[in-house]
């Protein structure tokens, strides 16, 4: 060997060398980054609307599918006579949205106008409705005061499917579901069918979630997640217009960690080959109130059963989007994948959507790694 070769082979070795200790320090660096969401930078994705009287004063929760290459957002908007309509709007990108300009879904004003708050005066039956006049303050659920509120969106074999909220008064927060074929959704033709209440009258009930396929043969519906994860498995949704579930609306969570007060699930669960990916919301009440988001990986066969859970939120309130009404809100409602990215549309504020993501894969052995796996103690 002469000079010349020697000099090429160490320069060959030591890029081989570099080459390693590049790849070393980005796995060092992989590993060290904290499990969680990365705000798009285009953010908010749609704000209010000032011409348009139904949405012009807050657009947020959203519920969203990616179908047709599109993802398809269905979010709650709020006009000025304070009454929520689910709006809808459409991306290629995932980041620039088309609206739609009329609401989506409105089942009308029978099926949407509450009985008015505790000591507030009420007309000659009973209910308090001023188009264009409330009280923000006293109704602070989002800052409307009735109507279709937080939707959440899957799709099931040939239909899309939609739960959401329906502020009846503060004793009696329900929940309902509507279903649309996916040949009207490609033609926005929104030809709902007649929706099904899921909850009891005269209860409080939010945030269940709709798995986007069926476990057993069955319809999966999570309405509890305290004190442990509780799923009701039906095969005829109808049969719940007659039969409601039956759940409870306690908010326990982990004391002493940053969720020890959980609020309930975000966005409905997503199938992985690990497991079931669910977004929650959770607080700790010593730390502030909001809204933080956290995440758990469920058992694909039996869903009650958690694998893993984020030791520390994935999304917390810091974008002045996430504060301009109402303070430290980030309700993650939707999660759609795109390729291998996971994209989470949330509200902020009560008044904007706004969107984040980070590469599923990635996501998923971050939190199937490190002090995010769960121990269950062993029963004797």
């Amino acid at each position: 060997m002469d000079g010349l070769e020697l000099v090429f082979a160490l320069l060959t070795l030591v890029a081989l060398v570099l080459s390693c200790l590049a790849l070393l320090l980005y796995w060092l660096a992989w590993m060290r980054r904290p499990l969680g969401l990365q705000r798009l930078p285009h953010n908010p994705v749609l704000s209010p609307d000032q011409s348009v009287w139904w949405e012009s004063e807050a657009v947020f929760n959203p519920g969203a599918v990616y179908y047709g290459g599109k993802v398809h957002l269905f979010y709650r908007a709020l006009g000025r006579d304070g009454i929520s309509r689910i709006g809808y709007a459409q991306s290629a990108d995932g980041i620039h949205f088309e609206r739609y300009p009329m609401p989506a879904y409105d089942p009308g004003m029978g099926a949407v106008v509450p009985n008015p708050m505790p000591g507030l005066p009420t007309g000659k039956a009973g209910k308090q409705y001023r188009p264009l006049s409330y009280n923000t303050d006293l109704y602070a659920s989002g800052g409307g005061w009735g109507g279709s509120e937080d939707p959440r969106a899957v799709i099931i074999g040939d239909s899309l499917y939609l739960t959401f909220g329906i502020f009846e008064s503060w004793q009696s927060m329900r929940l309902g579901l509507t279903s649309l074929d996916l040949g009207h959704l490609s033609k926005t033709f929104w030809q709902w069918a007649p929706y099904i209440p899921l909850s009891p009258k005269e209860e409080t009930h939010k945030n269940w979630v709709l798995f986007p396929d069926k476990i057993g043969g069955k319809f999966a519906i999570l309405h509890a997640m305290t004190p442990d994860i509780a799923i009701e498995y039906v095969t005829d949704l109808e049969s719940i217009r007659t039969n409601p579930i039956q759940s409870n609306n306690r908010r326990g969570g982990r004391e002493g960690h940053w969720d020890a007060f959980v609020r309930g699930a975000s966005a409905p669960p997503i199938k992985t080959r690990y497991g079931w990916l669910l977004l929650y919301h959770g607080m700790n009440p010593h730390a502030g109130h909001g809204y933080n988001v956290g995440a758990m990986l469920l058992d694909l066969n039996d869903p009650t059963k958690i694998l893993y859970r984020s030791a520390q939120p994935v999304l917390v309130p810091e974008a002045w989007y996430e504060h301009d009404w109402k303070p430290g809100v980030v309700y993650a409602s939707a999660a759609v994948v795109i390729g291998d990215e996971l994209v989470v549309y949330y509200g902020g504020g009560d008044k904007h959507v706004a969107a984040a993501k980070a590469p599923l894969s990635e996501f998923l052995h971050k939190l199937m790694s490190g002090d995010h796996a769960v121990v269950e103690p062993v029963r004797v």
